[in-house]
């Protein structure tokens, strides 16, 4: 099993080295290169993914056939189209690599069993979703409450190792604002 993960969720100290074990011998390790999908809209989500290495993009298409970025996860997370996984329902959203990546797959089917299988695993899913809701929560309220050049220097401080890796167009994307607007907060700040 990949270090990473293992380091991961040992942070929660909330599972035993034997459930650690377990679900390592339950994970399959997945290179996806640059642009490969990890889910597109209309699918169905079974399956979550822990991010190893790199950097996936979700976002979904407006009516008007625009693409609207509205979340990335980078290494040390994980990643999965998170209402469609809950709900078996076709997902609304996509998941696509923007560098090359390594992830640890695991079931919808394994995750099931391994919630029935100890009150630690119960713990654990519910302590990673109160994290995506927090993330979440956050995410509303700067996009609703602070300017752009504030959600640029909230990923400026956030993850800054990051944003080279990201393409402009994806990157004004989220933040809600026109490449010509992100290149021009981009020069005020560096000056």
């Amino acid at each position: 099993m990949n270090e990473k993960l293992k380091n991961y969720l040992t942070s929660f100290n909330v599972l035993s080295e034997e459930e650690i074990t377990f679900v390592a011998n339950k994970v399959t390790p997945t290179i996806l290169k640059k642009s490969d999908y990890f889910i597109r809209e209309n699918e169905t989500s079974k399956e979550v993914a822990f991010i190893s290495s790199g950097i996936f993009r979700s976002f979904y298409t407006t009516s008007a056939d625009e693409e609207v970025t509205y979340c990335f996860r980078f290494e040390n997370s994980f990643v999965t189209a998170y209402s469609s996984f809950l709900t078996q329902t076709k997902s609304i959203e996509n998941v696509q690599a923007i560098t090359d990546t390594e992830i640890f797959k695991i079931s919808r089917d394994t995750i099931l069993k391994l919630e029935k299988s100890s009150p630690n695993w119960v713990k654990l899913l519910k302590m990673l979703a109160e994290q995506e809701y927090l993330y979440l929560e956050k995410r509303v309220f700067l996009l609703q409450k602070e300017s752009a050049e504030k959600r640029y220097k909230d990923l400026l401080i956030n993850t800054p190792n990051y944003l080279q890796q990201i393409p402009l167009n994806y990157l004004a994307s989220y933040l809600g604002i026109t490449q010509r607007h992100l290149s021009r907060i981009r020069k005020s700040i560096a000056n």
